[in-house]
C-alpha cells in the first residue's frame, strides 16, 4: 500500500471513532489526567504560535486557544470528521485565534507554506501512524523557527505491565504484539495499521535534526487509559501512589517501559 492509500485507511479508522471520541474521553479519568500532564509540558515552552498534529476533535486546540488568546493555535488531522468536529468547537467557543485543517504531517509544507512555528506538539501517539518517522523529522524541522521546540508522545513498543498481565492471563500472542513490524492498535474489532517505537528508535529517528531535552514515561505503574475502570477499584490513595511511583521510576531505566513516552525536543542549528 502506498502512503496515500495508507493514510486513507488511517482516516477511515478515525472517522469511525469521531462520533464517540469525546463521550468516551469525558468518562475516562486516566486519559484526562495524562492529557493534563501532556498539556503542562507544552505550557513549559515559550511560543507565539503552535501547531498540533493529530488534533482530533479539537480538545487541546480549544484549550490552548482559550488560555492564550494572544497566541495563534493551529491544528491538523487526517480524518475529515475529526476536523469538522474541531472546527465546530472552535466556532462555538468563538476562538478567533485558532484554526484546524485536514492533512497529513507530510503535507505541512503545502498547508503552511509561509508559516514557521515556535512549537509543535502531538498527544497520544498520532505519529505512530506515519510511514517513515525519520523522513517526517526533517519535515517537522523545516516547519519550525530557529530554536523551535516540540513535545511529542508515542505509544511504546515495550509496555512491561501489559506484557506481564498478558502472561498471567495466558494470552501469549499479545505479549510481543507491540514489538511486531505492524501493530493493530487497541481494538480487536476495528484494526489500524500502526507501529510502536522504542526509545532507541525515537532517538535515532530525530537525531539529525533535534536534540532531546526531556523524556518522561507514563502508565508505568499507573493504569493505561483503557484500564480506567481500575481507578475505581484501586481507590484514590492507591491511584495517587501509582502516579507518584511513575515519577520515581522516571529517574531510572524503567522510564521507557510504560504505555506512553513523552519527549521534548529542541531544533538543531
Amino acid at each position: 500500500m502506498d502512503d496515500q492509500g495508507y493514510y486513507r485507511s488511517v482516516a477511515d479508522f478515525y472517522d469511525h471513532e469521531a462520533c464517540r471520541y469525546e463521550e468516551r474521553y469525558w468518562t475516562n479519568a486516566v486519559a484526562q489526567r495524562i492529557r493534563q500532564a501532556f498539556r503542562e509540558e507544552v505550557k513549559s515552552h515559550s511560543f507565539r504560535n503552535v501547531l498540533e498534529i493529530g488534533c482530533g476533535t479539537g480538545l487541546d486546540v480549544a484549550h490552548f486557544a482559550s488560555i492564550y488568546p494572544d497566541r495563534t493555535i493551529c491544528g491538523i488531522d487526517i480524518a475529515p470528521a475529526m476536523v469538522a468536529n474541531a472546527a465546530r468547537k472552535i466556532a462555538d467557543q468563538g476562538l478567533t485565534n485558532a484554526r484546524v485543517m485536514r492533512g497529513t504531517p507530510e503535507d505541512l509544507g503545502a498547508l503552511f507554506p509561509t508559516v514557521r512555528f515556535d512549537h509543535i506538539y502531538v498527544f497520544f501517539g498520532a505519529l505512530n501512524t506515519v510511514p517513515d518517522l525519520p523522513r517526517l523529522a526533517a519535515v517537522l524541522r523545516d516547519r519550525l523557527n530557529p530554536g523551535g521546540t516540540m513535545v511529542l508522545t508515542f505509544v511504546n513498543k515495550w509496555y512491561l505491565t501489559e506484557m506481564l498481565i498478558s502472561l498471567l492471563r495466558f494470552r501469549f500472542r499479545r505479549i510481543f504484539e507491540r514489538g511486531q513490524k505492524v501493530w493493530g492498535g487497541y481494538s480487536s474489532v476495528h484494526r489500524i495499521e500502526s507501529r510502536c517505537f522504542s526509545p532507541r528508535e525515537i532517538r535515532k529517528s530525530f537525531a539529525d535534526h533535534f536534540e532531546i531535552t526531556r523524556r518522561q514515561g507514563y502508565s508505568i505503574l499507573y493504569p493505561a487509559w483503557y484500564r480506567t475502570s481500575w481507578i475505581g477499584r484501586f481507590g484514590r490513595r492507591l491511584s495517587q501512589l501509582l502516579w507518584d511511583g511513575d515519577r520515581v521510576l522516571n529517574r531510572t531505566p524503567a522510564w521507557g517501559w510504560g504505555e506512553y513516552a513523552l519527549y521534548s525536543f529542541r531544533a538543531k542549528g
